[in-house]
């Protein structure tokens, strides 16, 4: 498994047409992705992958696209990904939906 936490300067409105823009189809290799609110406005995700390689190639095949395509209609310059922090995933607990 591959896994990183990433904080990333864009807030919840930014976001939201990025998800938009991915559509709803899956990305190959996604385990999980959490996208949480700072305090600062600002957003952390939290993602778990299969291995490096289909997270990588989901970057390079989908989610730069959107990401980029977001940002340069909303004006903002695109610097670069935010640095990831790799972590080592322990164990994923699934739990069931509240009805």
């Amino acid at each position: 498994m591959y896994a990183f936490v990433q904080d990333v300067p864009i807030d919840e409105r930014l976001y939201a047409k990025i998800r938009n823009r991915l559509g709803d189809e899956p990305l190959r290799g996604l385990i999980v992705h959490l996208a949480l609110k700072l305090p600062d406005g600002h957003l952390r995700y939290v993602d778990v992958w299969e291995s490096q390689e289909l997270c990588e190639r989901a970057f390079e095949e989908r989610i730069h696209h959107a990401v980029h395509g977001v940002l340069q209609e909303a004006g903002a310059r695109v610097a670069g990904e935010p640095g990831r922090e790799i972590v080592e995933v322990i164990d994923i607990w699934r739990g069931s939906a509240a009805s």
